[in-house]
């Protein structure tokens, strides 16, 4: 098994870090947010920004579409989260329920609830009708930095700067299990499409693939030499992505869990600094990396086997 790497395009267009990624309106659509306080959008068909611009009083470090809601929710280093709709193309409320960043905004229909991770340590839970706050919930006294769902067993797992990983109840929101994650921050979750795995990764470097059914250490793998900030698998599942802070990309085969290519700068042009934001579209199974280098990079992965 090999891989094939083309770097399709660079986009370019913000002014500082780019943190947040997701896909948008369409398809082949996908909004970018960034510390220079912007939420843009671009066409992965055409390859330049759409109309669609908003601007916010501080920087960004989380964004969320709803296309059910037809609404994006902005969170920011100051702890707000913004909330735009789409149609009207206006604010049409602040969330203002976190003290510090809002590093994650994830959304469940199966709850129909929305939750955000604050660097204040508190996991914040709301409506996904009335946008009102629903519980807000204290996880640790670090930041809490990134959330996910795993519906085959109906869990949310929670990645916080104390190090710990934190299983909790999908439906009660009752904590069923915390474990020690990392040596030092816990910095992502992510559960793999069959819901039988929990990867992680953390400031240590390394990536930890847990077995879901009691959270036993399969394989701690030494994955990058600093911090991972994202995990994303690829739309067929085969092959997963890690984004690091040593400016590289790792592309790995899901079910070996082998590492099969690194997409570096010398031999790839890829970033030039710290890679903080992957999303791997189902448009032309295109993988996205956003960075410090205030680029958003499409590459497409084949799989030959």
């Amino acid at each position: 098994m090999r891989l094939e790497i083309n770097k399709i395009e660079t986009l370019t267009g913000h002014k500082s870090s780019i943190y947040a990624l997701d896909i948008g309106t369409a398809e082949h659509l996908i909004f970018s947010g960034s510390a220079d306080k912007i939420i843009a959008q671009w066409n992965l068909k055409t390859f330049q920004g759409e109309k669609f611009v908003a601007s916010f009083p501080s920087a960004l470090y989380s964004i969320c579409h709803i296309p059910q809601k037809k609404i994006v929710l902005a969170g920011t280093s100051k702890g707000d989260v913004y909330v735009l709709d789409l149609e009207k193309k206006k604010e049409i409320k602040i969330l203002k329920n976190h003290t510090s960043q809002v590093f994650n905004i994830r959304y469940s229909e199966e709850t129909n609830r929305i939750y955000t991770a604050g660097g204040d340590g508190n996991l914040a839970i709301y409506s996904l009708e009335t946008l009102e706050l629903i519980k807000l919930k204290k996880v640790c006294d670090e930041k809490v930095r990134n959330i996910d769902f795993n519906y085959k067993n109906s869990e949310i797992a929670v990645a916080s700067g104390d190090c710990n990983i934190r299983i909790f109840d999908l439906k009660t929101l009752q904590e069923k299990r915390v474990f020690l994650g990392h040596e030092l921050s816990s910095n992502v979750v992510r559960f793999s499409p069959d819901g039988k795995f929990l990867l992680t990764g953390g400031r240590d470097g390394d990536l930890n693939i847990w077995q879901v059914e009691d959270y036993e250490l399969l394989k701690s793998i030494p994955a990058h030499p600093w911090a991972i900030y994202d995990i994303a698998y690829s739309p067929d599942s085969n092959l997963f992505a890690t984004a690091s802070r040593d400016k590289t990309l790792k592309i790995w085969d899901s079910k070996t869990f082998q590492p099969l290519e690194v997409i570096d700068k010398e031999n790839y042009d890829g970033h030039q600094f710290s890679v903080n934001k992957l999303i791997w579209s189902s448009f032309n199974n295109y993988l996205i990396s956003a960075g410090d280098d205030k680029v958003i990079m499409v590459w497409e992965i084949n799989l030959i086997e």
